[in-house]
């Protein structure tokens, strides 16, 4: 019995685009810590690679000061090794430490400090598990994981620990965030952290922080402010960010791009009210550009401050993105950058527009 020739399979088809809108990742409590470190984007800067603009000489100052900084971090027993040795023989209990325990990095957005806060945690001679590097809204949500008691077993046993985007958006916070990072000094943990305003002015215009001066200014006496000046460097000498695209042009290069996610903006904006921020790294695995279509102002505050949670993702992981609609410089109203949380947008625009000026090879 013959067998005729066996039907050739067609080729399969190339996948298309994956849609953000179709994540809702869960992010176990270890995964959390285990990623509290220096983002893609920060993962192999130093300070000799940090380049200090001539005209603003605080830059250099700032190298200066956090590698001074690093080695007293690194050198140091730490004041839980002391009160270790202080179980066996009191006399040799050290005195409690002094003045600040930490640096705080204050400047616009776009002027290095995230670069040189990375740089401080690749350059303090401990282990990576004895560091720890994340955003303020990651270590509240490790807060939320874990629970404050383990949150405070947890990071007791490192030498330091670095905000990013230090934040305070609500009473609820400031009360957590005092308490949490004054157990921590107590157990000898260094602290440095960076933000767009000055420890005694962190709440302002968001909530009654004159209500909560107490907290406030426990939590600014644990840094010592390092002010660093400059323009944002993310534009500094670089064309203008391309325009938006047509939305033909944004859907095609999505299907042709592998690792591409393409989803329509006003979508988008809703399912991020649906996925905790804790979640938005998770959303992003495996994406290697960001399409959109239909981009537009935001409509209100709460979606504007989870698109900038987003942005900052998307930014950490130098995802590209292309867009049609408006001008991410239209994104957020004049009341909103004229508000509390202005600083937070200016800062979403400038790295999404960072972000566009990466996506423009795409659509080449």
């Amino acid at each position: 019995m013959s067998v005729g020739p066996i039907a050739e399979q067609p080729p399969a088809e190339p996948a298309g685009p994956v849609a953000l809108t179709s994540r809702t990742p869960h992010v176990p409590a270890e995964r959390l810590v285990a990623e509290m470190v220096p983002p893609p984007r920060f993962a192999t800067v130093s300070f000799d690679n940090y380049i200090p603009d001539p005209k603003q000489p605080s830059q250099a100052t700032a190298v200066k000061e956090l590698a001074d900084f690093a080695g007293s971090v690194s050198g140091g027993r730490g004041a839980a090794e002391g009160r270790r040795r202080s179980w066996f023989r009191r006399e040799s209990r050290p005195a409690a430490p002094r003045g600040p325990r930490g640096m705080y990095l204050d400047g616009g957005y776009g002027v290095g400090k995230t670069h040189l806060l990375a740089s401080l945690w690749h350059a303090t001679a401990a282990p990576a598990e004895r560091k720890a590097f994340g955003t303020f809204v990651e270590l509240t949500n490790l807060v939320g994981a874990l629970g404050f008691q383990q949150t405070v077993q947890t990071l007791s046993g490192h030498r330091l620990l670095c905000i990013d985007e230090f934040e305070l958006d609500d009473p609820g916070d400031t009360v957590l965030v005092s308490t949490l990072l004054g157990k921590l000094v107590d157990a000898g943990v260094a602290l440095a952290a960076t933000s767009n305003t000055l420890p005694g002015k962190l709440g302002e215009g968001r909530f009654a922080a004159a209500d909560f001066l107490r907290e406030i200014q426990g939590l600014s006496a644990h840094f010592r402010t390092l002010r660093i000046d400059g323009e944002d460097y993310r534009h500094r000498g670089l064309p203008e960010a391309p325009a938006p695209y047509p939305d033909e042009t944004v859907t095609r290069v999505a299907h042709r791009t592998p690792g591409a996610s393409l989803d329509a903006f006003p979508a988008l904006l809703e399912h991020l009210s649906r996925v905790h921020p804790s979640r938005y790294g998770a959303m992003c695995d495996g994406i290697h550009a960001v399409c959109l279509t239909g981009v537009e102002p935001v409509p209100d505050q709460s979606t504007a401050l989870r698109l900038v949670v987003l942005a900052d993702r998307l930014y950490d992981r130098e995802v590209p993105v292309l867009a049609s609609g408006v001008p991410f410089d239209r994104l957020f109203s004049e009341e909103m950058l004229q508000g509390g949380y202005r600083k937070k947008y200016f800062r979403a625009i400038s790295r999404l527009t960072a972000l566009a000026r990466d996506g423009k090879r795409l659509a080449e």
